[in-house]
């Protein structure tokens, strides 16, 4: 149904509202001139029997049979049919959970919106766990219709925003309220029954707020508490909007019933007592046993002043658990709001001035014009408001939207998020957030060491094809694709990588690594071993110059010791880098390490010391028996004739022109060439 189609309006754009209560039906028809809403007519009339429980229909057919009337007492006198309806679902059957939720986060990584948003739908899913706990798997349907963070946490503490703070885990308390589907689904039962259209369907707090507190005050922490028959609902405002619903199971029927007891009244006597409380000073009545009774509304009152004011006390209590605190002022209505002394005590409760809990009657509300018996007092705030937020919002009490090719209908009492759409269709809070991979902790050599695992990549929301967020505006017929978060891969490293990561010294042009007796717990493991979380890996340290020479079975004793070009010591602690040259104190000479001298086929080793050049691209060793090599001392090891000049000389070093006097190490690339050819 397109949303012009939806808002067409009764004859010459009238709207009939029907407020379907416990006790009464009220039914108004009303129009929009200019900046005034008019009301044209209205009409009230009481169930006969209890067909309602607590702003719940329970007897769908006598339901129907009163809202019927109060239709065609309404079609009679204004001359005309009505075909649509405003309606709006008891705050009553609002069921409303606080939870609180936690999770572990990176702390690398600065808070952001996003991470504070799918905090706060985790914890509004958690909140419909424990509904459809609670409802013992009966498979009801409830729409989240608002939620509030009463606080959030930060490493436990407790915080005023999360956004931008650093830390390993963040949590929030969160008040979610929920709309029973089963609600709707009977408000609409009983409108079919009787011939109408429903063309716009809100909740009575949200009706009664939008007239009973203007858009100004609402930045304000105001509460609505509307005491009605069986239960009194309240509504928690604050930063323009309802941010918190609460249901206490006092109201009018106390009073009620405290009259009843006290004067000895049938139920029926006693609720005509209680409504003419507020509107005589005297009242004549008789019990059930046939005593007259003259008494005045002052004694009556005296008489029951303390459920007067255990109703007020039920009531602050409830506001208080769900606003944390008092608010800054308090709008009474619904009929047992009217009670004597109950706003008295009320204030008195919260801790606030008296003139701070008020009642709201039709007077306050703006731009209104009867065109009927003028409506007075706050029982008739709801179903005007109902009218007249039907008339302001012009649109569907529900949107149709699709989530992941999946097509499902919202409620539209608010302005609606991607995020409600998420949690209606299930969609698990923790998929919108990228977790950093595991870290893998393990031992080496009796020290922690960590390989933190890499970053996830975050959700990806779309809206109508476009990159989008949690909290982008939804409207009918949207289309919203969501990619899940991709965890990050936990760290990860083989042997090798570890054992690269040691420490290397030269030692006599050997490189060497500063470890032996590699072990992974205990048993030797390749290269390619991938270690494990936890693992304890261990190995030799050979930390100063006699370990080294111990490694290769050197006696220390026996060798002059050279680090980095300077004599020192066998305690000397060496470094990565370092280079060590031993000589034999005897010979003079560089003591190769056994390694080498093993592998070579050439004895002389043992005498010299030996560098690899390359000369005009082919390896040259050059051999010497001290371990300063200069330019001129590979002539000893080529064939090149200097002594017949074929032209100009030509010494390139590392691609440079050369002397005979430049040093040359280990690696070098030379060139030497007469001027008009190449090689020698």
């Amino acid at each position: 149904m397109s949303e012009t189609t939806a808002m067409q309006r009764n004859v010459h754009g009238m709207i009939f509202s029907l407020d379907i209560g416990t006790r009464n039906v009220v039914g108004i028809v009303g129009k929009r001139e200019g900046d005034k809403y008019i009301i044209l007519d209205a009409e009230m009339m009481e169930h006969p029997s209890r067909s309602m429980y607590d702003g719940q229909i329970h007897d769908i057919d006598k339901v129907a049979q009163v809202a019927q009337k109060v239709k065609e007492a309404l079609e009679n006198r204004l001359g005309f049919q009505l075909k649509q309806v405003a309606i709006a679902a008891a705050g009553r059957a609002l069921k409303t959970y606080r939870v609180t939720v936690s999770r572990e986060i990176d702390l690398s990584k600065e808070i952001d919106k996003a991470m504070i948003d799918s905090l706060e739908m985790e914890g509004i899913q958690k909140a419909q766990e424990l509904l459809e706990k609670e409802d013992h798997g009966k498979g009801h349907t409830y729409y989240c219709v608002g939620y509030t963070v009463v606080n959030y946490y930060l490493n436990d503490g407790l915080i005023t925003s999360l956004r931008g703070h650093r830390g390993h885990k963040i949590g929030a308390d969160i008040l979610a309220t929920f709309l029973p589907h089963v609600v709707v689904n009977s408000l609409y039962t009983v409108m079919d029954r009787i011939g109408l259209e429903v063309v716009n369907l809100t909740l009575e707090p949200i009706a009664a707020i939008h007239v009973a507190i203007p858009p100004k005050l609402r930045l304000l922490n105001l509460a609505l508490v509307d005491i009605g028959a069986g239960t009194s609902d309240i509504a928690l405002t604050q930063d323009g909007t309802v941010v918190a619903y609460a249901m206490a199971s006092v109201a009018g029927d106390e009073i009620t019933e405290a009259l009843a007891k006290t004067y000895l009244l049938d139920f029926d006597t006693a609720e005509k007592l209680k409504q003419e409380l507020n509107k005589k000073d005297s009242h004549v009545f008789t019990d059930i046993v046939g005593i007259s009774y003259t008494v005045t509304t002052q004694e009556i009152i005296e008489k029951i002043s303390k459920v007067i004011e255990g109703l007020a006390a039920e009531i602050a209590g409830k506001i208080m658990e769900y606003n944390g605190k008092a608010p800054s002022a308090v709008f009474c209505i619904g009929g047992g709001s009217q009670i004597s002394t109950f706003t008295t005590y009320l204030a008195e409760k919260l801790g606030l001035p008296k003139e701070r809990v008020v009642v709201r009657g039709t007077e306050i509300i703006e731009n209104i014009e009867f065109q009927c018996e003028k409506l007075e007092g706050p029982e008739f705030i709801t179903p005007i408001g109902i009218g007249i937020v039907a008339e302001k919002d012009r649109g569907q009490d529900f949107l149709q939207v699709t989530v992941n090719g999946k097509t499902m209908k919202l409620f539209h009492s608010r302005q609606l998020l991607i995020s409600d759409a998420l949690i209606l269709i299930g969609y698990h809070a923790r998929k919108l957030i990228a977790r950093s991979g595991k870290k893998l902790t393990f031992m080496l050599n009796g020290k922690e060491k960590i390989i933190p695992g890499q970053p996830g990549e975050s959700a990806k929301i779309y809206l109508n094809g476009k990159l989008s967020s949690l909290d982008a505006k939804i409207h009918n017929k949207d289309n919203i694709v969501v990619e899940p978060a991709v965890d990050g891969k936990d760290g990860s490293a083989r042997l090798g990588d570890i054992v690269r990561s040691l420490s290397v010294v030269n030692f006599n042009g050997l490189d060497v690594k500063l470890y032996s007796n590699l072990m992974v717990n205990g048993q030797e493991r390749d290269m390619d071993y991938e270690i494990q979380e936890g693992d304890e890996i261990t190995f030799t340290e050979i930390d100063c110059v006699e370990a080294l020479l111990h490694r290769f079975e050197m006696d220390g004793e026996r060798y002059r010791i050279y680090v980095n070009g300077m004599e020192a010591d066998k305690s000397f602690l060496l470094k990565n880098g370092d280079r060590i040259i031993t000589y034999e104190k005897e010979k003079g000479t560089v003591e190769v390490p056994k390694e080498e001298r093993e592998n070579s086929e050439d004895s002389s080793l043992l005498n010299e010391y030996i560098i690899e050049v390359h000369i005009n691209g082919k390896p040259v060793k050059v051999r010497k028996t001290s371990p300063e090599f200069i330019f001129i001392d590979v002539f000893n090891h080529i064939d090149f004739d200097c002594s017949k000049p074929k032209g100009a000389l030509i010494l390139n070093l590392n691609g440079k022109r050369a002397n005979y006097t430049d040093e040359i190490k280990h690696g070098d690339q030379i060139e030497i060439y007469w001027e008009n050819s190449k090689g020698f």
